[in-house]
């Protein structure tokens, strides 16, 4: 059994304001940015009006899942 390790992840997380982040990940040219909406804002009482909607964490990981 081989225990190198082949791939390790770079990234970088920014706050930017609120719940919004931006993500610098591998191989993208452009962050990602990642915040709340629908159900998702109005359980963490985030007022769509105030902070954009963006894809939540939650939403790119079920995207990774479900490749």
């Amino acid at each position: 059994m081989n225990s190198a390790v082949v791939y390790r992840s770079q990234v970088r997380i920014e706050r930017v304001a609120g719940p919004l982040r931006r993500a610098y990940l591998p191989a993208e040219s452009q962050p990602v940015l990642f915040g709340v909406h629908s159900e998702v804002a109005a359980h963490y009482g985030v007022d769509p009006r105030v902070h954009e909607p963006h894809a939540t964490t939650l939403d790119y990981l079920v995207a990774a899942a479900a490749g």
